[in-house]
């Protein structure tokens, strides 16, 4: 009783303060986040001594390397928090933003206005930036914001909140604007994701098991993907170097992250001149390969690939690999076994590169770039509240505007229906 109480309570202060928010103007809002910015760069050392001893406690419980990786905070990281912040500040608001104004014959005007969605509960895994960039981004797009992040991270969270609240105070805005779940009682997720009173979107960011749990229990509505099996197909017209470095930088530069490549698709007619090379520069950075007999033939460490292998995110040195026929049979390999998020095609010809785009049903879709570059940051929102695979209201990185929704607005003179 006591923790549903004090959910209750977050959830009502969060109403209310979503109310001061969505009217606050563009100046107030940058100002708070600047302030944010500023009181994480003064904080650095802090910040990261309290996430030591989150690593410490982690460590300790047994917590899998991947989430270690994401727990990890460095005096790089938390720059690039600050930074993050920052840029938010330096996008345009969308909030009152009205669009496609256009006179009927009543003389009217009829358009749409862009609103804040109201409260928004950000729920995720071991990753401290997000308390950050969550309250950023829901600040800015005139949202309250509550944060449950996970037990791992909980005395990062606790300081990233406590210098949020701070630059809120400082621009003249409620602290409960932003405000972060003080328990590590798993319990009060079931009762975030069920306070359709008070919140009005869901936005996880976690692993598979959380997120599925999200999708069976939530009554709250919410921008999710389940997983990221990413995809590099080399097509028949591909660039050696090309492939060879969008191969590496998609799979190795980071092996935890939901834009990281987990399957190599490569045309049959460049697979002898090209698989090879790439099989060596993998297995040489540690990853293990698992591979149709087409693959094993050319690469004789290769495993041999399940169909399982094929539909999975390991999230770890592993990717699949696949010698296919050519353009159609990748786009159906991806349309398959793809979990709908990020894909790239490695190609010099047009028509291919334009199909790809066209038939890829994902998120993301790129050409002759890496996986990798599928992020908020990278794709000028200043920060992500996460990635949707969802074809409603919001796909892919989700920023500023797709924390907003739009409303009818008309504009009249004294018109009356006949």
């Amino acid at each position: 009783m006591e923790l549903q109480q004090y959910m209750q309570r977050v959830g009502r202060q969060a109403r209310e303060a979503s109310r001061v928010i969505a009217r606050a103007d563009s100046q107030v809002k940058n100002e708070a986040l600047r302030a944010i910015a500023t009181a994480i760069r003064r904080e650095s050392a802090a910040l990261l001594a309290a996430n030591r001893e989150d690593l410490v406690a982690a460590r300790a419980a047994g917590l899998e390397p991947v989430m270690l990786e994401r727990l990890t905070l460095s005096e790089k990281s938390v720059a690039a928090m600050a930074e993050g912040v920052e840029q938010v500040a330096s996008l345009p608001d969308p909030v009152g933003e009205i669009s496609e104004l256009k006179f009927r014959p009543s003389g009217i005007q009829v358009g749409k206005m862009r609103v804040p969605l109201g409260v928004i509960g950000i729920i995720y895994e071991a990753r401290p930036n997000v308390t950050a960039d969550a309250a950023a981004l829901c600040l800015k797009s005139g949202n309250a914001a509550i944060l449950r992040g996970g037990s791992e991270a909980i005395r990062s969270n606790r300081l990233i909140a406590a210098l949020v609240q701070e630059g809120l105070a400082a621009a003249g805005l409620p602290a409960n604007v932003v405000q972060v779940i003080d328990t590590t009682d798993r319990a009060a997720v079931g009762h975030l994701i069920t306070m359709r009173d008070y919140v009005d979107v869901i936005v996880p960011r976690g692993g598979k098991g959380l997120i599925s749990r999200l999708l069976a229990e939530s009554r709250v509505p919410m921008i999710q993907h389940l997983d990221g099996n990413c995809h590099v197909y080399i097509d028949d017209d591909a660039d050696a170097d090309k492939a060879l470095s969008i191969v590496e930088n998609s799979k190795t530069q980071r092996y935890g992250t939901c834009n990281t490549a987990e399957s190599l698709l490569v045309a049959r007619s460049v697979a002898v001149r090209l698989l090879p090379p790439i099989a060596a520069m993998l297995m040489g950075k540690g990853v293990e390969i698992r591979g149709c007999a087409e693959t094993q033939a050319l690469v004789s460490a290769a495993k041999a690939a399940t169909e399982e292998d094929y539909a999975s995110e390991f999230l770890a040195p592993i990717i699949s690999v696949k010698v296919v026929t050519g353009l159609g049979e990748a786009i159906e390999h991806i349309n398959r076994y793809g979990s709908h998020h990020t894909e790239t095609i490695v190609s010099e010809n047009y028509a291919n590169a334009m199909r790809f785009l066209r038939e890829v049903d994902s998120a993301s879709v790129m050409v002759n770039a890496s996986t990798r570059f599928a992020d908020g940051f990278e794709y000028g929102l200043g920060a992500e509240i996460g990635i949707s695979t969802d074809k409603i209201h919001a796909r892919g990185p989700v920023g500023l505007e797709g924390l907003t929704s739009q409303k009818w607005i008309v504009l009249g003179n004294g018109q009356v229906r006949s």
